[in-house]
């Protein structure tokens, strides 16, 4: 592997598996130092860490901050500064789904979706400009989703809060366009991780249905291609929007989805 990133740190959020961790382990395999975060068995934790930093000769950290509590993401940047010097890459991949019509939807589920998938991306991209101005030198890459661009019934919160996501991206990538950051989002479709496991069971279940199709009618429905996005696919264009050829991108929202957003 290139070492592309080497001399650079990298903050991913939601990284202890799925999108997050498939992006944690790109970036460490070209060079960059890199700064777990997520829930999970401590110990499988420790194991995944030691396991990145011996396989690719880079320093790798682990952050237990909730992205429900801004005082716990202030203390996870200060963590890695501590460690790394500072933060040259941050990925706001954390996030969390729930599914129902919006006057059953739960109050707590709205303030928790709102919290993690879009208040943390302020929250954490707050704690990481001031130093990536005074490098002249940032990425901020944002995993939104396809529902950042389009909707879907009865997940009003989501769609709401991965539209925010980018237009927040827009809004930043517009302040530091001019001091060397840049601050884009990818729009993935359905990827196969284990939020999107649990969703095929259940509406197997629900539904009565075999699982081969729940995953052709309902699932990968609204996917042209009908096949899964693959984690490694979304991390090798967070890698590339991470490198210096990626310098005049900024601002823009990429689709990674089969198609799904071309209707």
């Amino acid at each position: 592997m290139s070492n592309i990133l080497a001399g650079r740190s990298a903050l991913i959020t939601g990284s202890t598996s799925g999108i997050g961790l498939g992006i944690a382990t790109a970036y460490a395999a070209h060079g960059a130092n890199v700064m777990l975060n997520g829930f999970g068995d401590a110990d499988e934790i420790e194991s995944l860490r030691e396991e990145l930093a011996s396989e690719h000769g880079v320093e790798v950290s682990y952050s237990a901050a909730d992205m429900t509590k801004p005082a716990e993401i202030a203390a996870m940047y200060g963590k890695a500064k501590a460690e790394f010097g500072g933060i040259d890459i941050l990925v706001n991949n954390a996030g969390i789904q729930h599914v129902s019509p919006v006057e059953e939807f739960p109050i707590e589920k709205w303030d928790a979706i709102i919290a993690i998938n879009l208040s943390a991306v302020f929250h954490c991209t707050r704690a990481v400009l001031p130093m990536m101005k005074a490098k002249k030198w940032g990425r901020i890459i944002n995993i939104a989703s396809a529902h950042g661009l389009v909707a879907s019934p009865f997940k009003s919160a989501y769609v709401a809060a991965k539209h925010g996501v980018v237009g927040f991206a827009k809004a930043v990538a517009l302040e530091v366009a001019e001091q060397g950051i840049t601050v884009n989002s990818i729009c993935p479709g359905y990827v196969l991780t284990p939020l999107v496991e649990k969703q095929i069971d259940d509406q197997a279940r629900v539904h009565g249905i075999p699982r081969e199709s729940v995953i052709r009618d309902v699932i990968l429905a609204p996917q042209p291609n009908k096949q899964f996005v693959k984690i490694e696919e979304v991390a090798s264009l967070a890698l590339y929007l991470a490198t210096d050829a990626a310098v005049a991108i900024t601002g823009s929202a990429f689709s990674i989805d089969g198609g799904w957003t071309a209707r």
